[in-house]
């Protein structure tokens, strides 16, 4: 089966809310999906969409993120969160897609190093995109075992992510 083109954008976060809230919190209030760095001016919501779907296609795949000082690291950082793919559309290349964007947008904004607390099931796929583990698992109440994966990117708007930019919304 072929991969399908795919688009990216930066959204509001109303933008992925629906996926968010589908994807990671089933079965609770849809504003259990809502996280605090959803206000932070600084943060910024990645959403992928098929290429040849117009206005009002539905999100695919999502993140948020956020400036977020790693510790230890002089590097300024950045960390997402809310990563999530559209059942029908898991190992169709959109949590790719948005890992891509969002590490451009990162880099474009001055990050040198990106972060998150991943789960642990997801190891295989943050390593396939050149994260690293750092230190041991650790169970978020609720959601499961986790672990800190980090990577160095290019940061001030360099060449890291070229072509990989997502549109603006």
């Amino acid at each position: 089966m072929s991969r399908p083109a795919i688009r990216t954008a930066v959204v509001p976060a109303s933008g992925i809310l629906g996926l968010r809230w589908e994807v990671l919190r089933p079965g609770l209030p849809r504003e259990a999906a809502v996280f605090p760095e959803d206000a932070d001016p600084a943060a910024f919501h990645v959403a992928a969409y098929e290429a040849d779907a117009g206005e009002g296609a539905p999100v695919l795949g999502c993140a948020t993120f956020f400036p977020d000082p790693f510790p230890g690291a002089a590097a300024t950082a950045y960390r997402f969160r809310g990563m999530a793919s559209a059942p029908a559309a898991r190992g169709r290349g959109f949590g790719a897609a948005v890992l891509r964007a969002g590490t451009a947008e990162a880099a474009a904004r001055g990050a040198g190093l990106l972060w998150c607390n991943g789960r642990t099931e997801a190891r295989g796929f943050y390593e396939r995109h050149g994260f690293a583990v750092h230190g041991g698992e650790f169970v978020i109440e609720g959601v499961g075992p986790h672990l800190v994966f980090v990577k160095e990117i290019g940061g001030g708007g360099g060449s890291a992510g070229r072509g990989d930019a997502p549109d603006r919304a």
